[in-house]
C-alpha cells in the first residue's frame, strides 16, 4: 500500500513537471512577442525553462533541491532580461510544495529567501526605466509577495490538516487498544476471579468434611476440576487474542450469556450458598445486553462467595417495559470489605462493583449496590432494551 502511494505520488509529480514544461515552452515565445523591451526568447531562454520545470518530477521527495535548481534557472532567466512568462508558474508550485512538505518555520525561511532574491532581480530589471521606478518596484514587490505567500499558506494549511487527521487516527487506534485491554482485564477478572472464588469455597468444604463424608469431598473436587477447567479455557482464549496479530486475531470463544445461568447457579449452590432464582424474559435479548446481564449476576454472586459470609442468595431477572431488571441479594454481613475490587464505589479500575456499574452505564443503564436495610447486600441493575442495537458494543469495556 505504501509502495502504491509512492508510485501515485511520483506519477503526480511527473505529470506536474510535464505540464509546467509544456506551458513554459508553449507560452514563452508568445510572452516574448507580446511584451515590449527585454530580450527575445532564444535557445538559452527555452533551456532555462526546461531546467526550471523538469526538477518538479522530484518535488515530493526533494523539495528544497527542486527549489534550488528551479530557482537558479528562474533567477538566471530574469537576470538575462527575458520577458515574464509561464516560467513564473514554478513559483506557485514550489511555494505550495514547501508549505505542504516542510515544517512551517523552515518552509517560511526558504520561500522568504527565494522571494527576496526574485524581488531583488526584478528591481534591477526596472533600473532601465527610472521615471516610473518606485511605482513599478512597489507594485512588483507586492504582487510577487502574494504569488509566494498564497500558495505557501495553502500548502501549510493542508499540511496541518493532514497531520491533524493522522493524529486523530493515531488517537483512535490508541483508544481502541486501551479499550481492548480494559475489556480483557474485565473479562479475566470476571471469569478467573469467579472461578477462584468457587474453587476456594469448594476446597474449604472438602477440608471441612474430609474425614466424615468422602462423597461430598468427591463432589467438591469434581466441582473444583470443572471450574478450574472453565477458568483456564477463558484465560487461554484471552491470551490467544493477545498473541495473535491485530490483522489476523484468533477467534474468541463465544461470550457467555443468560443461557448459561443455570450452570452458574449450580456452581454457587455447590459452594454452600442456597440460591433462589426467579428468571423470566431473558430470551431473545440483544447480545450486548445478554453478556452484560450474565456478567453482572456472575460478579454479584462471586462477591457473595468471597465477602458476604451468606447462606442464601436471591436472583431475580425480569423485563419491565423497555428495560431488563436484575436483582441479586443475600443475607450476609451487609457489605463488602474495603478494597478496589469489592467496595461499592470501587477505584475506577474496572473490577468488582465498579466494573459492573461500568458495564451497565456503557449500555445506557444504571446499577446500584449497597447494604440492605434488613441485613445483607443487594445489587440492582436496569439495562435498556430499546435501541440497544445502536448502543456501543462495550459490554466488555470499562472505559
Amino acid at each position: 500500500m505504501e509502495r502504491f502511494a509512492r508510485f501515485k505520488m511520483s506519477a503526480l509529480d511527473v505529470g506536474i513537471a510535464l505540464l509546467l514544461l509544456f506551458v513554459g515552452i508553449a507560452g514563452t515565445h508568445g510572452a516574448s512577442a507580446s511584451q515590449d523591451g527585454g530580450r527575445d526568447a532564444d535557445a538559452l531562454a527555452f533551456a532555462l525553462v526546461v531546467i526550471a520545470t523538469l526538477p518538479f518530477a522530484l518535488r515530493s521527495r526533494y523539495p528544497r533541491t527542486v527549489l534550488v535548481v528551479s530557482g537558479a534557472a528562474l533567477l538566471s532567466y530574469l537576470a538575462a532580461d527575458y520577458p515574464y512568462g509561464p516560467i513564473m508558474f514554478t513559483i506557485l508550485v514550489i511555494s505550495f510544495t514547501l508549505g505542504y512538505r516542510l515544517p512551517h518555520r523552515i518552509a517560511l525561511r526558504w520561500v522568504g529567501g527565494y522571494w527576496a532574491l526574485v524581488a531583488l532581480v526584478s528591481v534591477f530589471r526596472l533600473l532601465d526605466d527610472p521615471g516610473d521606478f518606485w511605482r513599478q518596484a512597489t507594485a512588483g514587490a507586492v504582487g510577487s509577495l502574494a504569488a509566494f505567500a498564497a500558495p505557501l499558506a495553502v500548502g501549510a494549511a493542508l499540511k496541518t490538516r493532514r497531520e491533524s487527521q493522522a493524529d486523530v487516527r493515531a488517537a483512535q487506534a490508541r483508544r481502541a487498544v486501551s479499550e481492548e485491554r480494559l475489556r480483557m482485564a474485565q473479562e479475566l477478572h470476571d471469569s478467573v476471579g469467579h472461578g477462584l472464588a468457587v474453587i476456594a469455597m469448594q476446597a474449604g468444604v472438602a477440608l471441612h468434611v474430609l474425614d466424615r463424608n468422602p462423597e461430598k469431598v468427591r463432589a467438591a473436587l469434581e466441582a473444583i476440576r470443572d471450574t478450574s477447567k472453565a477458568s483456564l479455557d477463558g484465560l487461554r482464549a484471552e491470551l490467544q487474542v493477545l498473541r495473535s496479530p491485530v490483522t489476523d486475531a484468533a477467534p474468541r470463544r463465544p461470550d457467555l450469556g443468560l443461557a448459561e445461568l443455570d450452570v452458574l447457579l449450580d456452581r454457587i449452590r455447590a459452594g454452600g450458598v442456597e440460591v433462589d432464582a426467579d428468571v423470566e424474559g431473558h430470551t431473545d435479548l440483544p447480545p450486548d445486553i445478554d453478556v452484560a446481564a450474565y456478567r453482572i449476576v456472575q460478579e454479584s454472586l462471586t462477591n457473595v462467595l468471597r465477602h458476604a459470609a451468606a447462606t442464601r442468595a436471591e436472583v431475580r431477572i425480569r423485563r419491565s417495559g423497555d428495560e431488563l431488571l436484575l436483582d441479586v441479594s443475600d443475607d450476609g454481613v451487609g457489605g463488602a470489605p474495603p478494597g478496589p475490587s469489592s467496595s461499592p464505589e470501587g477505584d475506577g479500575s474496572g473490577t468488582g462493583i465498579a466494573g459492573m456499574r461500568a458495564r451497565a452505564e456503557a449500555l445506557g443503564g444504571r446499577l446500584q449496590a449497597g447494604p440492605r436495610g434488613g441485613g445483607g447486600f443487594a445489587v440492582h441493575a436496569r439495562l435498556p432494551l430499546v435501541d440497544a442495537d445502536r448502543a456501543p458494543d462495550m459490554s466488555g469495556s470499562t472505559s
